[in-house]
Protein backbone atom coordinates (compact mmCIF):
# COMPACT_ATOMS: atom_id res chain seq x y z
CA UNK A 1 0.00 0.00 0.00
CA UNK A 2 1.75 3.10 -0.79
CA UNK A 3 1.54 5.93 2.00
CA UNK A 4 -1.86 7.46 2.54
CA UNK A 5 -2.11 11.36 2.04
CA UNK A 6 -5.76 11.87 3.42
CA UNK A 7 -7.15 9.33 6.31
CA UNK A 8 -10.49 8.81 7.33
CA UNK A 9 -10.98 7.56 11.47
CA UNK A 10 -13.85 5.97 12.52
CA UNK A 11 -13.84 8.39 15.81
CA UNK A 12 -15.20 7.76 19.18
CA UNK A 13 -12.95 9.57 21.55
CA UNK A 14 -12.41 6.43 23.08
CA UNK A 15 -9.17 4.72 23.88
CA UNK A 16 -8.70 3.22 20.75
CA UNK A 17 -9.60 5.78 18.56
CA UNK A 18 -7.94 8.54 20.60
CA UNK A 19 -4.34 7.20 20.44
CA UNK A 20 -4.98 6.45 16.76
CA UNK A 21 -4.72 9.79 15.49
CA UNK A 22 -1.42 10.62 16.88
CA UNK A 23 -0.18 6.82 16.08
CA UNK A 24 -1.48 7.83 12.09
CA UNK A 25 0.56 10.77 11.87
CA UNK A 26 3.67 9.43 13.54
CA UNK A 27 3.66 6.23 11.31
CA UNK A 28 1.80 7.64 7.76
CA UNK A 29 3.02 11.34 8.73
CA UNK A 30 -0.71 11.74 6.93
CA UNK A 31 -3.53 14.40 8.01
CA UNK A 32 -6.31 12.89 9.64
CA UNK A 33 -10.01 13.12 9.42
CA UNK A 34 -12.22 12.32 12.22
CA UNK A 35 -15.42 11.63 11.57
CA UNK A 36 -18.21 10.84 14.40
CA UNK A 37 -21.61 10.27 14.37
CA UNK A 38 -24.27 10.75 16.69
CA UNK A 39 -26.06 8.12 17.48
CA UNK A 40 -27.67 7.92 20.85
CA UNK A 41 -24.56 7.50 22.51
CA UNK A 42 -25.04 10.61 25.00
CA UNK A 43 -23.71 13.94 25.48
CA UNK A 44 -21.24 12.64 27.71
CA UNK A 45 -19.33 11.00 25.03
CA UNK A 46 -19.81 14.06 22.99
CA UNK A 47 -18.86 16.94 24.80
CA UNK A 48 -15.86 17.78 23.90
CA UNK A 49 -15.29 15.65 21.01
CA UNK A 50 -14.34 18.24 18.32
CA UNK A 51 -11.88 20.01 20.83
CA UNK A 52 -10.25 16.60 21.47
CA UNK A 53 -10.04 15.44 18.13
CA UNK A 54 -8.74 18.43 17.30
CA UNK A 55 -5.82 18.84 20.20
CA UNK A 56 -4.26 15.28 19.28
CA UNK A 57 -3.96 16.21 16.17
CA UNK A 58 -6.57 15.43 13.67
CA UNK A 59 -6.80 18.01 10.88
CA UNK A 60 -10.84 17.99 10.39
CA UNK A 61 -13.70 16.85 12.88
CA UNK A 62 -16.89 15.68 11.03
CA UNK A 63 -19.80 15.23 13.97
CA UNK A 64 -23.07 13.74 12.34
CA UNK A 65 -26.85 14.04 14.47
CA UNK A 66 -27.54 10.13 12.28
CA UNK A 67 -30.38 9.56 15.44
CA UNK A 68 -33.45 9.84 13.32
CA UNK A 69 -31.73 7.68 10.22
CA UNK A 70 -30.16 5.15 12.73
CA UNK A 71 -33.96 4.79 14.12
CA UNK A 72 -35.96 4.53 11.24
CA UNK A 73 -33.66 2.94 8.60
CA UNK A 74 -32.01 0.42 10.72
CA UNK A 75 -33.53 -0.05 14.06
CA UNK A 76 -37.38 -0.40 12.97
CA UNK A 77 -36.07 -2.50 10.31
CA UNK A 78 -34.81 -5.01 12.75
CA UNK A 79 -38.09 -4.73 14.97
CA UNK A 80 -39.81 -5.48 12.43
CA UNK A 81 -37.36 -8.10 11.64
CA UNK A 82 -37.64 -10.11 15.25
CA UNK A 83 -33.95 -10.62 14.85
CA UNK A 84 -32.24 -11.84 17.74
CA UNK A 85 -28.95 -13.38 17.81
CA UNK A 86 -28.55 -16.73 19.82
CA UNK A 87 -31.88 -15.87 21.80
CA UNK A 88 -30.62 -12.92 23.36
CA UNK A 89 -28.69 -10.49 21.74
CA UNK A 90 -30.30 -7.35 20.55
CA UNK A 91 -27.72 -6.60 18.01
CA UNK A 92 -27.14 -2.90 19.57
CA UNK A 93 -23.65 -2.54 18.25
CA UNK A 94 -23.87 -5.10 15.22
CA UNK A 95 -26.81 -2.61 13.58
CA UNK A 96 -24.72 0.69 14.39
CA UNK A 97 -21.48 -0.31 12.89
CA UNK A 98 -22.90 -0.09 8.96
CA UNK A 99 -24.64 3.00 9.07
CA UNK A 100 -21.71 4.36 11.17
CA UNK A 101 -18.91 3.22 8.13
CA UNK A 102 -21.36 4.15 5.83
CA UNK A 103 -20.79 8.03 6.92
CA UNK A 104 -17.04 7.67 7.19
CA UNK A 105 -16.77 6.38 3.87
CA UNK A 106 -18.83 9.45 2.61
CA UNK A 107 -16.94 11.75 4.41
CA UNK A 108 -13.72 10.27 2.99
CA UNK A 109 -15.00 10.65 -0.37
CA UNK A 110 -16.06 13.67 -0.46
CA UNK A 111 -12.95 15.18 1.69
CA UNK A 112 -10.40 13.54 -1.08
CA UNK A 113 -9.14 11.00 1.21
CA UNK A 114 -7.23 7.55 -0.21
CA UNK A 115 -7.56 5.97 3.18
CA UNK A 116 -10.21 4.55 5.66
CA UNK A 117 -8.85 3.83 8.83
CA UNK A 118 -10.76 1.97 12.44
CA UNK A 119 -9.88 0.63 15.59
CA UNK A 120 -11.34 -2.66 15.79
CA UNK A 121 -9.31 -5.36 17.08
CA UNK A 122 -8.01 -8.45 14.74
CA UNK A 123 -10.04 -10.29 17.60
CA UNK A 124 -13.25 -8.94 17.01
CA UNK A 125 -16.37 -8.53 14.78
CA UNK A 126 -16.28 -4.95 14.27
CA UNK A 127 -13.36 -4.93 12.04
CA UNK A 128 -15.43 -7.15 9.62
CA UNK A 129 -18.84 -5.02 9.94
CA UNK A 130 -16.60 -1.58 9.43
CA UNK A 131 -14.74 -3.25 6.20
CA UNK A 132 -17.47 -5.02 4.37
CA UNK A 133 -19.21 -1.48 4.45
CA UNK A 134 -16.26 0.37 3.28
CA UNK A 135 -16.01 -2.30 0.46
CA UNK A 136 -19.48 -1.23 -0.93
CA UNK A 137 -19.45 2.41 -0.20
CA UNK A 138 -15.52 2.86 -1.07
CA UNK A 139 -14.05 0.22 -2.06
CA UNK A 140 -11.23 1.85 -4.08
CA UNK A 141 -10.14 3.23 -0.82
CA UNK A 142 -7.30 1.46 1.26
CA UNK A 143 -8.04 0.66 4.64
CA UNK A 144 -5.63 0.66 7.85
CA UNK A 145 -6.34 -1.19 10.54
CA UNK A 146 -3.60 -0.10 13.36
CA UNK A 147 -4.89 -3.17 16.17
CA UNK A 148 -3.41 -5.63 13.35
CA UNK A 149 -0.36 -3.23 12.32
CA UNK A 150 1.13 -1.62 15.77
CA UNK A 151 2.93 -3.47 18.56
CA UNK A 152 0.48 -2.56 21.24
CA UNK A 153 -1.15 -5.66 22.34
CA UNK A 154 -3.66 -4.88 25.16
CA UNK A 155 -5.80 -2.25 26.61
CA UNK A 156 -2.66 -1.43 29.59
CA UNK A 157 -0.44 -0.97 26.47
CA UNK A 158 -3.01 1.56 24.85
CA UNK A 159 -3.31 3.17 28.11
CA UNK A 160 0.54 3.93 28.52
CA UNK A 161 0.40 5.40 25.01
CA UNK A 162 -1.98 7.41 25.77
CA UNK A 163 -0.07 8.63 28.81
CA UNK A 164 3.31 9.36 26.91
CA UNK A 165 1.18 10.71 24.29
CA UNK A 166 -0.32 13.54 26.36
CA UNK A 167 -3.91 12.19 25.19
CA UNK A 168 -6.77 12.29 27.62
CA UNK A 169 -8.75 9.30 28.20
CA UNK A 170 -11.31 7.87 30.66
CA UNK A 171 -9.86 4.30 31.09
CA UNK A 172 -7.39 3.13 33.37
CA UNK A 173 -5.74 -0.02 34.50
CA UNK A 174 -8.03 -0.34 37.41
CA UNK A 175 -11.23 0.99 34.46
CA UNK A 176 -10.55 -1.06 32.24
CA UNK A 177 -14.53 -2.06 30.52
CA UNK A 178 -15.16 -1.86 26.55
CA UNK A 179 -18.11 -0.08 26.02
CA UNK A 180 -20.17 0.94 23.26
CA UNK A 181 -23.76 2.60 23.61
CA UNK A 182 -26.07 4.27 21.02
CA UNK A 183 -30.01 5.25 21.50
CA UNK A 184 -30.63 1.40 20.98
CA UNK A 185 -28.36 -0.33 24.26
CA UNK A 186 -24.70 0.05 25.94
CA UNK A 187 -22.31 -2.97 25.81
CA UNK A 188 -20.14 -3.83 28.78
CA UNK A 189 -17.10 -5.83 27.95
CA UNK A 190 -13.43 -7.12 29.54
CA UNK A 191 -12.29 -6.76 32.43
CA UNK A 192 -13.67 -8.85 34.97
CA UNK A 193 -16.55 -9.94 32.53
CA UNK A 194 -13.70 -12.08 30.52
CA UNK A 195 -13.90 -15.01 32.73
CA UNK A 196 -17.38 -16.42 32.02
CA UNK A 197 -17.47 -18.31 35.63
CA UNK A 198 -17.52 -15.20 37.37
CA UNK A 199 -21.02 -13.70 37.67
CA UNK A 200 -21.26 -10.01 36.15
CA UNK A 201 -20.61 -7.00 39.30
CA UNK A 202 -23.71 -5.35 39.80
CA UNK A 203 -21.45 -2.23 39.14
CA UNK A 204 -21.29 -2.04 35.38
CA UNK A 205 -24.53 -1.72 34.82
CA UNK A 206 -25.15 1.69 33.70
CA UNK A 207 -28.64 2.46 32.00
CA UNK A 208 -31.06 -0.04 34.17
CA UNK A 209 -32.00 -0.92 37.33
CA UNK A 210 -31.43 -4.22 39.39
CA UNK A 211 -34.62 -5.84 39.09
CA UNK A 212 -35.08 -6.33 42.72
CA UNK A 213 -34.46 -2.83 43.57
CA UNK A 214 -37.16 -1.77 40.54
CA UNK A 215 -40.72 -0.12 41.85
CA UNK A 216 -42.55 -2.47 43.32
CA UNK A 217 -45.84 -1.35 41.66
CA UNK A 218 -45.89 -2.30 38.31
CA UNK A 219 -46.48 0.43 35.08
CA UNK A 220 -49.03 -0.28 32.04
CA UNK A 221 -47.83 1.00 28.83
CA UNK A 222 -49.69 0.97 24.82
CA UNK A 223 -47.43 0.61 22.12
CA UNK A 224 -48.94 1.12 18.59
CA UNK A 225 -47.59 -0.16 15.49
CA UNK A 226 -48.18 0.52 11.90
CA UNK A 227 -46.96 -2.51 9.51
CA UNK A 228 -44.62 -3.95 12.08
CA UNK A 229 -43.29 -0.55 12.65
CA UNK A 230 -43.72 1.27 16.44
CA UNK A 231 -45.85 4.45 15.64
CA UNK A 232 -46.75 5.52 19.04
CA UNK A 233 -46.92 5.15 22.57
CA UNK A 234 -49.10 5.62 25.36
CA UNK A 235 -51.55 7.34 22.32
CA UNK A 236 -49.10 9.56 21.36
CA UNK A 237 -48.67 9.74 17.59
CA UNK A 238 -46.29 13.01 17.21
CA UNK A 239 -43.32 11.47 19.23
CA UNK A 240 -40.60 10.98 16.95
CA UNK A 241 -38.79 7.87 16.77
CA UNK A 242 -35.90 9.12 18.65
CA UNK A 243 -37.99 10.14 21.46
CA UNK A 244 -40.45 7.38 21.45
CA UNK A 245 -37.24 4.92 21.95
CA UNK A 246 -35.97 7.22 24.73
CA UNK A 247 -38.91 7.19 26.28
CA UNK A 248 -39.43 3.02 26.33
CA UNK A 249 -35.10 3.15 27.30
CA UNK A 250 -36.14 4.99 30.27
CA UNK A 251 -39.45 3.05 31.67
CA UNK A 252 -37.60 0.14 30.75
CA UNK A 253 -33.93 1.25 32.73
CA UNK A 254 -36.46 1.96 35.79
CA UNK A 255 -38.15 -2.13 35.52
CA UNK A 256 -34.98 -3.44 35.27
CA UNK A 257 -36.23 -4.42 31.32
CA UNK A 258 -33.34 -5.31 29.00
CA UNK A 259 -30.25 -6.73 30.85
CA UNK A 260 -28.49 -9.91 29.53
CA UNK A 261 -25.08 -12.03 29.92
CA UNK A 262 -24.55 -13.97 27.05
CA UNK A 263 -21.45 -16.14 26.02
CA UNK A 264 -21.30 -15.49 21.98
CA UNK A 265 -19.75 -17.12 19.02
CA UNK A 266 -18.16 -14.43 16.97
CA UNK A 267 -17.72 -14.40 13.72
CA UNK A 268 -14.25 -14.34 13.48
CA UNK A 269 -14.25 -17.84 15.34
CA UNK A 270 -14.16 -17.57 18.86
CA UNK A 271 -16.48 -17.29 22.10
CA UNK A 272 -16.18 -14.20 24.10
CA UNK A 273 -18.31 -12.84 27.05
CA UNK A 274 -20.25 -9.59 27.00
CA UNK A 275 -23.16 -7.86 28.91
CA UNK A 276 -25.73 -6.01 27.48
CA UNK A 277 -28.30 -3.14 28.41
CA UNK A 278 -31.42 -2.99 25.73
CA UNK A 279 -34.18 -1.85 27.90
CA UNK A 280 -36.54 -0.04 25.08
CA UNK A 281 -35.61 -2.94 22.55
CA UNK A 282 -36.26 -4.97 24.84
CA UNK A 283 -40.28 -3.77 25.15
CA UNK A 284 -40.14 -3.33 21.41
CA UNK A 285 -39.37 -6.72 20.51
CA UNK A 286 -41.53 -8.36 22.98
CA UNK A 287 -44.43 -6.27 21.91
CA UNK A 288 -44.62 -6.55 18.31
CA UNK A 289 -44.29 -10.64 19.09
CA UNK A 290 -47.22 -10.43 20.33
CA UNK A 291 -49.11 -8.80 17.73
CA UNK A 292 -47.84 -11.09 15.22
CA UNK A 293 -49.31 -13.61 17.09
CA UNK A 294 -52.32 -11.95 16.58
CA UNK A 295 -52.06 -10.89 13.11
CA UNK A 296 -50.04 -13.25 10.83
CA UNK A 297 -51.15 -17.02 9.92
CA UNK A 298 -49.03 -19.82 11.20
CA UNK A 299 -47.26 -21.04 8.31
CA UNK A 300 -46.03 -16.60 7.29
CA UNK A 301 -45.27 -16.66 11.30
CA UNK A 302 -43.06 -19.64 11.59
CA UNK A 303 -41.25 -19.03 8.10
CA UNK A 304 -40.68 -15.47 9.66
CA UNK A 305 -39.05 -16.71 12.59
CA UNK A 306 -37.00 -18.73 10.53
CA UNK A 307 -35.93 -16.26 8.30
CA UNK A 308 -35.31 -13.40 11.46
CA UNK A 309 -32.36 -15.97 12.40
CA UNK A 310 -30.76 -15.36 8.98
CA UNK A 311 -31.11 -12.09 9.36
CA UNK A 312 -29.67 -11.80 12.99
CA UNK A 313 -26.91 -13.62 11.59
CA UNK A 314 -26.07 -11.72 8.65
CA UNK A 315 -26.05 -8.30 11.02
CA UNK A 316 -23.96 -9.24 13.65
CA UNK A 317 -21.58 -10.61 10.98
CA UNK A 318 -21.27 -7.53 8.96
CA UNK A 319 -23.06 -8.35 5.94
CA UNK A 320 -25.72 -5.28 5.83
CA UNK A 321 -24.93 -3.95 2.64
CA UNK A 322 -25.48 -7.20 0.42
CA UNK A 323 -28.93 -8.02 -1.83
CA UNK A 324 -29.42 -10.74 0.31
CA UNK A 325 -30.44 -8.37 3.43
CA UNK A 326 -31.83 -5.84 1.11
CA UNK A 327 -34.33 -9.05 -0.40
CA UNK A 328 -35.00 -10.20 3.48
CA UNK A 329 -35.77 -6.42 4.39
CA UNK A 330 -38.80 -6.58 1.32
CA UNK A 331 -39.88 -10.02 2.63
CA UNK A 332 -40.13 -8.50 6.28
CA UNK A 333 -42.06 -5.77 4.78
CA UNK A 334 -44.63 -7.51 2.84
CA UNK A 335 -45.58 -9.91 5.71
CA UNK A 336 -45.61 -6.83 8.17
CA UNK A 337 -48.01 -5.74 6.43
CA UNK A 338 -51.01 -6.62 8.75
CA UNK A 339 -49.09 -6.24 11.49
CA UNK A 340 -50.79 -2.77 12.60
CA UNK A 341 -52.67 -2.02 15.85
CA UNK A 342 -52.17 -1.81 19.56
CA UNK A 343 -50.15 -3.81 22.34
CA UNK A 344 -50.73 -2.99 26.74
CA UNK A 345 -47.63 -4.64 28.00
CA UNK A 346 -46.85 -4.57 32.16
CA UNK A 347 -43.28 -3.61 32.80
CA UNK A 348 -43.03 -4.98 36.27
CA UNK A 349 -39.22 -5.56 37.98
CA UNK A 350 -37.35 -7.08 34.86
CA UNK A 351 -40.36 -8.61 32.93
CA UNK A 352 -42.78 -7.38 30.00
CA UNK A 353 -46.17 -9.37 30.27
CA UNK A 354 -48.83 -8.80 27.84
CA UNK A 355 -52.17 -7.57 29.05
CA UNK A 356 -53.99 -6.38 26.07
CA UNK A 357 -53.57 -7.03 22.38
CA UNK A 358 -55.84 -5.09 19.64
CA UNK A 359 -55.82 -4.95 15.79
CA UNK A 360 -58.01 -4.47 13.02
CA UNK A 361 -56.27 -7.16 11.47
CA UNK A 362 -56.62 -9.60 13.73
CA UNK A 363 -57.15 -13.53 12.91
CA UNK A 364 -58.70 -14.97 15.98
CA UNK A 365 -61.94 -15.85 15.63
CA UNK A 366 -63.28 -16.38 19.54
CA UNK A 367 -66.71 -18.22 17.82
CA UNK A 368 -63.93 -20.65 16.88
CA UNK A 369 -61.22 -20.64 19.54
CA UNK A 370 -63.91 -20.42 22.55
CA UNK A 371 -64.62 -24.04 24.28
CA UNK A 372 -67.88 -23.01 24.24
CA UNK A 373 -68.94 -25.66 21.01
CA UNK A 374 -70.53 -22.89 18.29
CA UNK A 375 -71.56 -23.34 14.70
CA UNK A 376 -68.31 -22.14 12.96
CA UNK A 377 -65.86 -25.40 13.71
CA UNK A 378 -67.40 -29.12 13.11
CA UNK A 379 -65.57 -31.41 15.75
CA UNK A 380 -66.18 -34.42 13.54
CA UNK A 381 -64.00 -32.68 10.71
CA UNK A 382 -61.09 -33.67 13.30
CA UNK A 383 -61.67 -37.43 12.53
CA UNK A 384 -60.30 -37.39 8.78
CA UNK A 385 -57.71 -34.82 10.06
CA UNK A 386 -56.40 -36.92 12.50
CA UNK A 387 -56.64 -40.27 10.64
CA UNK A 388 -54.60 -38.60 7.70
CA UNK A 389 -51.85 -36.38 9.71
CA UNK A 390 -51.31 -39.81 12.05
CA UNK A 391 -51.12 -42.39 8.47
CA UNK A 392 -47.56 -42.13 8.24
CA UNK A 393 -47.72 -43.29 12.18
CA UNK A 394 -50.10 -45.97 11.94
CA UNK A 395 -47.94 -47.39 8.73
CA UNK A 396 -44.80 -47.43 10.52
CA UNK A 397 -46.08 -49.19 13.66
CA UNK A 398 -47.96 -51.94 11.64
CA UNK A 399 -44.63 -52.32 9.90
CA UNK A 400 -42.72 -53.36 13.19
CA UNK A 401 -45.29 -55.33 14.49
CA UNK A 402 -45.64 -57.16 11.58
CA UNK A 403 -41.61 -57.61 11.65
CA UNK A 404 -42.06 -58.85 15.02
CA UNK A 405 -44.29 -61.07 14.51
CA UNK A 406 -42.36 -63.26 11.76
Amino acid sequence: MAAPIRVALAYSGGLDTSIIIPWLKEHYNCEVIAVCGDIGQGGEELDGLREKALKTGASEVYIEDMREEFVHEYLWKLVRSGAVYEHKYLLGTSIARPLLAKRQAEVALKTGCDALAHGCTGKGNDQVRFEMTYKAIAPQLAVIAPWREWDIVSREDAIEYARKHNVPISQSTTKIYSRDRNIWHISHEGGELENPADPAPEHIWMLTNNPADAPSKPADIVIGFDQGVPVSLDGQHQLSGVALLETLNALGGEHGIGRIDLVENRFVGMKSRGCYETPGGSILIAAVRELEALTLDRATLHYKQKLALDYAEMIYNGFWFTPLREALDAFFAEVSKPVSGEVTLRLHKGTTEPVSRKSPNSLYSLDIASFTMGESYDQKDALGFNNLVGLPIKVRALLKKSASAS
